[in-house]
């Protein structure tokens, strides 16, 4: 086991589960290995197909990569940005993710692709939903580094209600089952300094793309 004893869990809605402060031993490693990933493969801001940039600055490891231009939402073996593969997932990474899912539930969970998303003051993320992947049985892992903010996880549908929680530095949110296609967002990161990352908010986002 990575992490132990095993952290206190909260139950978010129906196949979502929230580990408090879960990777809070391995914080620092987290972000140094953020830090290897981010120099191969720089952070960039990209635009939806409406042309709207987007207000977080992200890039990718594992064997494909999320992008976002104005040809749509995909994934793709090559960063466009460098014109080589994404940086391999780090082992440390890949077991991290399939611990916490394997706790929520969701066992054999093995991404093969993890999104790394930097907010700075003023990013946010509206409501979405995570519907690029092939295959909706398995789970979304999400680990919080850095400033706190506020995280909205709804129903199906964009006008579901929301429930709102707050996401701190080493927590954990796994959603998958009923919740795996839930509409989720988080409100604008506000002003503030944070021992270990500043000014800013990194979100890893792991998942399995087919």
């Amino acid at each position: 086991m990575l992490f132990f004893p095993e952290p206190e869990a909260v139950v978010v809605a129906p196949g979502a589960v929230l580990f408090r402060g879960a990777v809070l031993p391995k914080s620092e490693s987290l972000l140094v290995e953020i830090g290897k990933i981010t120099a191969e493969s720089p952070l960039r801001r990209v635009v939806t197909p409406m042309g709207k940039p987007m207000s977080v600055d992200m890039t990718n490891c594992g064997e494909v990569g999320w992008v976002a231009d104005r040809s749509g939402y995909r994934y793709e073996c090559i960063d466009p940005m460098t014109s080589k593969n994404w940086p391999a997932m780090p082992e440390s990474l890949a077991e991290c993710a399939g611990q916490f899912a394997g706790l929520a539930g969701y066992k054999g969970f093995q991404p093969d692709t993890c999104l790394i998303n930097r907010y700075s003051v003023g990013s946010k993320m509206g409501l979405h939903q995570d519907c690029d992947e092939k295959d909706f049985s398995q789970p979304i892992v999400s680990i919080s580094l850095g400033l706190p903010i506020t995280f909205s996880f709804g129903g199906t549908t964009r006008v579901a209600p929301t429930s709102k929680v707050k996401l701190e530095h080493g927590d954990v949110l796994v959603f998958g089952g009923a919740s795996r296609l839930a509409y989720h967002g988080v409100s604008t990161l506000r002003r503030g300094m944070h021992p270990m990352t500043g000014h800013y908010r990194f979100n890893l986002t792991f998942r399995r793309s087919h």
